[in-house]
This record gives structure tokens, sequence and C-alpha cells, in this order.
């Protein structure tokens, strides 16, 4: 029996596929469209059975799975090619959702907290459901299709909505890559981390996201693949929000050996505000928070990394690397 791994050489996707491999699981299809450099990176040295593309994997599809991961998406924000979007993330989704639930196979897969968009509750309710882009639509699109077809579905169907991943194997993403990323990037280049001017009532880099590291995202989806029985589509954030402020005192601090403030820092010329680019401030979230009730109701007990934590962990393996 395989496990498949859809976007295998992606930012979740290949922690997942280093997870899998830490409890001795090496029968694992990696699904990708297997990029000349860069994210395909991100697999070496980690045991997989085979690689297909995504047409590929769907011709071959078989029922001889152990579980679908559903990482594979395109996840850049600022393409507004509709058709381009929904074909990848939602035509694709549907079709691998078809072929599970026929071969009764268990599909555990990657929605967005942009289904949110200009929300600001963050529950898993059609009420809270405002999508600001195209990406968001498209997630949200296939979150609709799924609840359509939870009442009657034969094997586990499981999405979660991913809030602020940050962590390793994500420096593919380039521009869509973490904050945390960014923020090292922008303090060995330029000695400083630029934040936005303040927004939505929040005072300048005092927006508050919800940040997870993506381990604690990789636990999670491990959490369902041993509960079988649970279904349903679960925010998968920490519950806790946490100011760009912060966030960008906490990689100064890990990357310096400090433990100054955030207002400390500003004093130093180590965090610089900035003006928001024209157009962004209509669309920009200033706050979001990932309210885990119906994933504790479904039983994940499992505690999540502070910003603190996370990003000093993350700081750790970059500079191991």
């Amino acid at each position: 029996m395989y496990y498949v791994v859809t976007g295998a050489a992606g930012f979740i996707g290949s922690r997942l596929v280093a997870a899998l491999n830490r409890r001795g699981i090496a029968d694992i299809i990696a699904v990708d469209n297997l990029p000349a450099g860069g994210e395909l990176r991100n697999l070496t040295g980690m045991r997989i059975r085979d690689y297909l593309r995504h047409d590929e994997f769907l011709e071959r599809f078989d029922g001889a799975l152990e579980a679908v991961f559903h990482e594979g998406a395109c996840t850049n924000t600022m393409v507004h090619d509709r058709r381009l979007m929904m074909e990848s993330n939602f035509e694709f989704s549907r079709r691998l959702l078809d072929r599970c639930q026929s071969a009764r196979v268990p599909l555990i897969y990657a929605s967005s907290a942009a289904v949110y968009g200009g929300s600001g509750e963050f529950r898993e309710e059609p009420q809270c459901e405002r999508p600001l882009n195209v990406y968001g639509e498209s997630k949200l699109l296939f979150d609709q299709e799924v609840r359509r077809r939870l009442p009657q579905a034969g094997a586990q169907l499981a999405g979660l909505r991913y809030f602020n991943v940050y962590g390793p194997d994500e420096a593919h993403k380039g521009a869509m890559a973490s904050m945390a990323f960014q923020a090292r990037r922008q303090l060995r280049e330029t000695g400083k981390v630029r934040l936005f001017r303040g927004s939505g009532g929040y005072g300048d880099g005092e927006q508050r996201r919800d940040f997870i590291h993506v381990d604690d995202a990789v636990a999670v989806n491990l959490w369902l693949l041993e509960h079988r029985g649970v279904s349903g589509i679960f925010n998968c954030g920490t519950g806790r929000a946490q100011s760009f402020n912060e966030l960008a005192a906490a990689v100064i601090n890990a990357e310096r050996g400090t433990r100054l403030a955030p207002r400390e820092l500003a004093a130093k010329g180590l965090i610089e505000y900035i003006p928001f680019p024209e157009g962004l401030m209509e669309k920009y979230q200033s706050f979001t928070q990932a309210d885990l009730s119906r994933l504790r109701e479904a039983g994940f007990g499992g505690e999540f990394m502070t910003v603190e934590q996370g990003v000093s962990a993350y700081m750790q393996e970059l500079r191991a690397a």
C-alpha cells in the first residue's frame, strides 16, 4: 500500500514526506510537476517509491493506496488568471476527490485561511468566508464541493485551512515565502527588516496574523492520518495572533543573539516602517486568528509553537543548512 503526497517537492509537501520517512514509511508516490531545480531539491535524500506528474498520477490512479495528502496547488496570491487558478486548485482537486471516494481512499487536503479574506471571524462557517483574491476563491470553491459530499463520504475526507505557515524548505517560493523568511533575507542584505505602517486600526507593524510553523501543520496532517474516522474542514493555525513586530523581533534576536523588544529594535534602526504599495491596503488582512474549536472538538490535543519558539527553531535550521 502506498502513500501519496501531491505537491511533494513544495514547502509543506516536502516536510510531510520527511515526516513520513521518520515514521519508517518509504512507499511514497511523490506527485509534482517536477521542476528543474530549486523546489526539487527539497526532496534530496528522502526515500520515495516513485515520482509522477499530476496528470500521470490521475491516469494511473488505483485503489492500492493507504492515503492521499493533497498539498499541490497554485499558491501565488498575485495570480489573477482565474482559469489557471481554477484548473490548478479546483478542477484537479475535484477529479482527485472523485477517484479517492470511488476507491474509498482517505483524502487529506490543503485549503487556506485565504477563504476568510475580509472577514473578521475565522470559523469554518459560510458566513465567515469572504475571499479577497482568486486564490481564496479557488480554495473556497473546492471546500464547498467537499461540504456537499461529506454526508455521503465513504472514506475519510478532511481539509486543513492553513493560516500563515513558515519554516524550512520554503526558499523556492520567492516573493510568496513567509514573512519570517523575507525578514531574515532583508536583515542579511540591508541590516534591517521592513514592515508596513499601520492599517485597519493597528499601529506600525502591529497588524496581527496567526503564524504556524510548518512542522506543526504537518503534525495535524499526521494526526488525521491516525484518526481515520475524523472528516470535515478544519482550521490549521495556532489559535494565537501575534504581530509582525513580534515576528521581526524574533528573527532579529535569533540572528543577532539578542533579546530586544520591537520598540528597541526600531529605535536602533533594525526595524523600519514603510507605506503600503498602492492598492494593497484595501485587500490586506490586518488580523487573522484561527478558531480551533472544531479541531479540538474532533480530538486534536497537540500544542503549537509560539512565534518566538518557531522562528528560533527555523533560524537555527537555516544556519545549519
